[in-house]
């Protein structure tokens, strides 16, 4: 009986590795920064993270998770930039995620770029959010512009700061859909 168990606490165990979320952030320059995340009312809160120059930190997300995240350079004041917003088994079990300029849109030195992780290496991301170079036509401005992205996976990436990369992004359009519909409101 014990054996069953405990083979019934490893395939729990397994599964919820299987389905963690997390956000795997990649600095690409030398500079060290704070990641701050905030956490949507009544979520759980998820401490601040410190990348260093040219490195990258992975967090573990809990399920269902809705917030955003922000980084701050070393020396610099603790205030939000440009924002990786994402949720996590959101409507039809989907995450979603985008990068937002609407809080300080001047942020040319923190967050960058959202995609999952499959397409790191991918020259050209389907999937994407933000921008190598702001200003851009894939990151979210204004509270009805249409830019956040979905996806069924779960570990997504997050580019932080400056790169000499000559990536394309968005040579095939994703399903963009609008803010409401992360919440679950079908109709707007």
């Amino acid at each position: 009986m014990r054996f069953f168990a405990q083979l019934a606490a490893f395939a729990a165990a397994a599964a919820s590795l299987a389905s963690a979320n997390s956000l795997t952030f990649i600095n690409q320059d030398d500079t060290t920064r704070t990641i701050v995340f905030t956490a949507n009312a009544g979520l759980s809160a998820i401490d601040s993270v410190t990348v260093q120059g040219n490195d990258q930190v992975k967090v573990d997300i809990p399920n269902g998770w809705i917030g955003n995240a922000y980084s701050v350079s070393e020396g610099a004041t603790d205030s939000p930039g440009m924002l990786a917003e994402v949720t996590f088994q959101g409507w039809d079990d989907l995450t979603y995620f985008d990068v937002s300029a609407i809080v300080n849109g001047n942020d040319k030195d923190g967050v960058k770029q959202m995609f999952p992780a499959t397409e790191l290496s991918a020259l050209t991301k389907t999937l994407v959010s933000g921008c190598l170079i702001f200003p851009c036509n894939s990151a979210y401005y204004q509270p009805d512009d249409i830019q956040t992205v979905s996806t069924t996976e779960t570990d997504l990436i997050v580019t932080l700061g400056g790169s000499s990369s000559n990536v394309t992004a968005r040579d095939e359009q994703p399903h963009l859909v609008p803010r409401h519909f992360v919440l679950g409101k079908l109709s707007a």
